[in-house]
């Protein structure tokens, strides 16, 4: 079985001293292959049509993409090889560049609940993009306490901004966002541990000692989930992982997934992604080696 990476870790010019930088691509080649960092990404990309890899969402984009990047989630775009005019501005900032003290006060919340959004992506409308883009471009290179007002001025407007997007599934990340409760938490643990082989509604039910049907019911009102398509859902997240990350083939990933069907395993994966498995990582590898 072969286990290779094939997905980079990208090593930012940011500097401890700095709360951000901006980097400013006139031309862009769109030439970096998936890669990922701690630190998180605001993309503006302009002029251009192409692709855009964030963690398993695949999506066409064209003219003007704005996206927010999370922590070490993958991610590039690919753009028309014959378009010389593309644009794009890079924002990167440290995951830690405001406290999580100042995070948790009253006005710093809508940027707190949109950094922890961004793990899976967020892609924002065009009015919002219409809202910003001439104060992203013009956000200085050189930075001073003006820049950096500046910078928290957009973060804000992004995060009351309306109609924004998740891109990646919740599952690549493992973020799904669940009401507390040590019943739910331990069904968790179990599912993870059993992930790969067949899991039983009775056995968890019997684990917080309900009847299936209550337990449905329960976890439903939990999750917001059934409880099989919440299974399927870790399932396609953790196969999509193994798709980008690895050169397993499509029936490892599938039984690595816990999956026991393969032609089950290509229509649940591509009902889901609108891609095949074989079709998911082909995009990839298209964005990869441009």
């Amino acid at each position: 079985m072969n286990n290779n990476k094939r997905i980079l870790r990208e090593l930012v010019p940011i500097s401890e001293d700095d709360f951000f930088i901006v980097l400013n691509h006139t031309s862009a080649k769109f030439d970096f292959p998936v890669h990922y960092h701690p630190e998180l990404e605001l993309n503006l990309v302009m002029n251009s049509s192409g692709k855009r890899i964030v963690g398993d969402s695949i999506l066409d984009y064209s003219d003007v993409d704005l996206v927010l990047v999370g922590s070490n989630t993958p991610h590039a775009w690919t753009g028309n090889d014959k378009n010389t005019n593309a644009h794009v501005i890079t924002i990167q900032f440290h995951q830690d560049f405001l406290s999580e003290a100042t995070l948790n006060r009253k006005l710093a919340i809508p940027i707190r609940d949109m950094l922890d959004m961004s793990k899976r992506g967020i892609l924002f409308s065009g009015e919002t993009v219409d809202m910003l883009k001439e104060k992203i471009i013009q956000l200085p290179q050189s930075q001073d306490f003006d820049s950096l007002l500046k910078f928290l001025s957009i973060l804000y407007d992004l995060s009351i901004s309306r109609n924004k997007r998740m891109l990646a599934s919740p599952s690549y990340i493992d973020s799904y966002t669940i009401a507390k409760s040590r019943r739910i938490e331990k069904v968790n643990e179990y599912i993870k541990q059993n992930l790969y082989q067949k899991i039983q509604l009775k056995d968890v039910a019997d684990l917080v000692n309900m009847s299936e049907s209550a337990f449905s019911h329960f976890f439903k009102k939990r999750t917001n989930s059934s409880f099989s398509d919440y299974i399927t859902d870790l399932r396609l997240g953790h196969a999509a992982r193994l798709l980008i990350e690895t050169e397993r083939s499509i029936s490892e990933v599938c039984f690595d997934s816990g999956f026991n069907n393969v032609s089950n395993f290509n229509r649940t994966f591509k009902k889901k992604l609108g891609f095949t498995p074989s079709m998911f990582r082909a995009q990839q590898k298209l964005i990869t080696k441009h």
